[in-house]
């Protein structure tokens, strides 16, 4: 059997959403490779928490399994792979079973049920998944539909540099796929080191082409590295859902109940005296994602008076935004421990 070549340049489409109309732009799959993808709060690696220790550790091996399946079989035949991956973790990951089921619980203000749960376990398998086509530029499996993506546009057009702040909600790697479609997009993904160096080898074992540029946390240069590429126009992404050891959290509201989320991004941006947008690309089912940029901050303005409060306004509308898009994209949410747990509790565990 002929083997599919998931390698291959596609045309791929973006469905732009604004002011209420849909705008259909195709461009080619070959621009450069400018990416949003990987993990990063905004200070030094200090000891090991929860989240580092039990889900990422899964992510390895499914993914070798999943690049070899995939791109001999191609994505119909790959996904037939991912219930039984869902399968598994429901039956043999209790910590994250029991961390999916406390989460539906909140956002769908009821008990799951069992298929429920399976569902979400899905979606984290099916994102990870596509990861290897988007990777590989086959865009053209995809229907990608972009919300707020004026914002980005207007970003690079004015020449500013930005700060991207997502979470482990939906995918990273379809963002990554507008990066690539954009031209003029410019994108480095702070995070910190151990993880760069896992998810390069990952992305070097799909694409060489595919590799990132990261700026790894914990060095005496690292700061300077993030100004350098901001004062250049680039677009600093960040994920802020999730905080490392002893690090400064704030405690907010978040599906109804307190939650802790790291101060080191926010007050990175709020040092360096930039906007901050918000990133989100759900997963909606089959082959469509929504990808959504918002305006989320912005620090230019801010004095070390007011400097912490509006760290403080930043990280409550930041939760906010995130439980509005978890409630309407419920299965996207891939943090398996218990979120709404202190940090410093988690750490113990």
């Amino acid at each position: 059997m002929a083997l599919r070549d998931p390698r291959r340049r596609r045309n791929g489409r973006i469905r732009h959403i604004e002011s209420g109309s849909v705008v259909t732009r195709t461009r080619t799959a070959a621009a450069q490779p400018d990416d949003l993808e990987g993990s990063a709060d905004a200070r030094a690696p200090a000891a090991d928490t929860a989240w580092t220790r039990r889900p990422e550790r899964s992510n390895q091996p499914m993914l070798r399994l999943m690049t070899w399946i995939s791109l001999r079989l191609g994505r119909r035949a790959g996904r037939l792979v991912l219930r039984l991956i869902a399968g598994y973790f429901l039956l043999f990951a209790p910590t994250a079973r029991r961390a999916s089921h406390a989460y539906l619980a909140r956002v769908l203000e009821r008990t799951p049920r069992p298929a429920e749960l399976f569902r979400h376990f899905l979606a984290f398998a099916t994102t990870i998944h596509d990861r290897i086509y988007l990777l590989n530029e086959r865009f053209d499996l995809f229907d990608i539909r972009m919300h707020g993506g004026e914002l980005i546009r207007d970003i690079v057009a004015d020449g500013n540099g930005v700060f991207l702040i997502g979470a482990h909600l939906g995918s990273f790697e379809v963002i990554r796929a507008v990066g690539r479609q954009q031209p003029g997009i410019r994108v480095a993904m702070v995070m910190y080191e151990d993880n760069a160096q896992k998810i390069n080898r990952t992305l070097a074992a799909i694409n060489p082409a595919a590799q990132q540029d990261i700026i790894p946390l914990g060095r005496l240069d690292s700061m300077l590295q993030v100004r350098e590429r901001l004062d250049d126009g680039m677009l600093v992404g960040m994920l802020a859902d999730r905080s490392v050891g002893p690090d400064a959290v704030e405690r907010v509201d978040f599906l109804g109940a307190p939650a802790s989320f790291p101060a080191g991004p926010w007050r990175i941006a709020a040092m360096l005296k930039r906007p901050v947008i918000l990133m989100v690309g759900l997963y909606r089912g089959g082959n469509r994602y929504d990808i959504h940029f918002e305006h989320l901050a912005d620090f230019t303005a801010v004095t070390r008076e007011t400097r912490g409060a509006a760290q403080r306004d930043a990280i409550v509308r930041y939760a906010a935004r995130l439980e509005h898009h978890a409630r309407h994209a419920p299965f996207n949410w891939f943090n398996f421990f218990d979120f709404w747990q202190p940090a410093r509790s988690r750490d113990a565990d």
